[in-house]
Parts: C-alpha cells; sequence; structure tokens
C-alpha cells in the first residue's frame, strides 16, 4: 500500500502496477534501472520523461510497490490532480525514504507549487531519501519558470521511456491480460487495437472493463463478446 501517514490524503497505489506487468520493449535498461533504484541502488534522483501512455505512471506506481514489500516507506504523488491538493503537502517528504513525484508538467507557471517542490528537493537532497520525478517532457525542455528548480531537475539521471510500436503493445496488452487472469488470444488482441485507442493508458482500461465483464457474465473474451460489452 501507499505510505501517506504524514501526508494529507490518501493517494492509493494500483495493485495492478508491477515492474512484472509492465512490458519494456524498448525500455528494458531504464526499467532495470528503476528496479535497482527501488531496491536503494545505484542513484539517488532519476527524472523519468516520455510522451502521454508510454507508462511513466505505472512504473512510477511499481517503483513504490517494489520498496513497499521491502518494507520501505514509499509515496506516489500525483502533481496531475495539484487543483484538489495543496502545496503544503510537500513538507516533511525528506522523512519518507522514496517518494515518487508524477506529472511535473501540471505545475509549471504555478509560483506556489514550484516554490514548495524546489524547497522539498533542497531538503531531500540533504538527506538519504531516493526522488523519482516523471513528466511528460525532457528536464531541458519543461517550461518550468523557476531557474533554480529546473536546475535541480536537471541534475539527476535522466531517462527516456519510449513508446511501444503495434507489435510491442500487442505483447503488452496480452501481458497485462495474463495478469488480470484473462486468456488473450492474438486475433482478439490485433481487434482491440484495430478498433480501440492505441493510447495504451486507454487500452488498458478497456481492458479492465473487459475483465469486469467477463466475470460478470462469466464469457471468454471473444471478438462478439467484446462488440457487445464495448458497442462497437
Amino acid at each position: 500500500m501507499c505510505v501517506t501517514a504524514q501526508l494529507p490524503l490518501n493517494i492509493q497505489l494500483r495493485d495492478d502496477a508491477t515492474f512484472a506487468s509492465f512490458y519494456s520493449g524498448d525500455n528494458l535498461q531504464t526499467v532495470k534501472a528503476l528496479l535497482r533504484f527501488s531496491s536503494g541502488l545505484d542513484e539517488t534522483s532519476i527524472y523519468l520523461w516520455g510522451t502521454k501512455g508510454a507508462g511513466k505512471s505505472h512504473l512510477l506506481q511499481a517503483t513504490c510497490n517494489a520498496a513497499n514489500e521491502l518494507g520501505v516507506p514509499a509515496v506516489y504523488l500525483p502533481l496531475q490532480e495539484w487543483q484538489t491538493l495543496s502545496p503544503v503537502i510537500l513538507k516533511d517528504l525528506e522523512n519518507i525514504p522514496l517518494i515518487c513525484v508524477d506529472d511535473v508538467q501540471a505545475i509549471t507557471g504555478n509560483r506556489a507549487w514550484e516554490e514548495a517542490l524546489f524547497h522539498a528537493y533542497n531538503r531531500i537532497k540533504a538527506t538519504a531519501t531516493r526522488l523519482l520525478v516523471a513528466s511528460d517532457t525532457s528536464p531541458f525542455n519543461i517550461q518550468i519558470h523557476l531557474p533554480d528548480l529546473k536546475s535541480r531537475l536537471t541534475s539527476g539521471v535522466t531517462y527516456q521511456l519510449h513508446k511501444l510500436n503495434d507489435d510491442q503493445k500487442l505483447f503488452a496488452l496480452t501481458l497485462r491480460a495474463k495478469v488480470r487472469g484473462l486468456s488473450l488470444s492474438k486475433t482478439v488482441g490485433q481487434f482491440l487495437l484495430s478498433r480501440c485507442s492505441r493510447d495504451m493508458n486507454e487500452l488498458f482500461q478497456t481492458l479492465e472493463t473487459l475483465d469486469h465483464a467477463s466475470l460478470a457474465e462469466q464469457r471468454r473474451l471473444t471478438i462478439p463478446f467484446i462488440k457487445q460489452t464495448l458497442n462497437i
């Protein structure tokens, strides 16, 4: 579970957000680096970036889940939800061994949030806390207004997460189905890729919808069943 004792909200991690359920594709070295990071090895600060649907949020949550399995408290903080939060949430983060901050690009131009993140960054750097930050753009191109914060973001090790091609998306979809206990044939997987959004987040959400429907109706994932369930 996500450790939230010192935070004024309860952000739960997805149970299925693990390294085992993530298809690496061309990102194997990045995934290995994050797995080592979750174990307390190698780098103390990582900046992960990639376009929407590349799997950043999954990997950040997987890093937290892996750390928690080792008994290491970890926090996942999605800044995409900043409008429902307060910068005060960043206070005392340095007391938690591992922090994963997602969607940093969401607070660009917001002075209160940028300053709060900058000060949190400085406090974290003075401790043994490990920090993993994710954004949809590189640390050199992110539109952060506070120069000192941008300097902090560019100071760590950077990994780019590459999107999957269609064949790799099929492998990823098949793997995610297997993790959920579903049997997804190649034909059915190709049908989903051809008739649904190619965005991996939306594909996985579609798979989750089909999983619930399959359990409720005790049906296998067939093309007729998918057509009926998704009205396509």
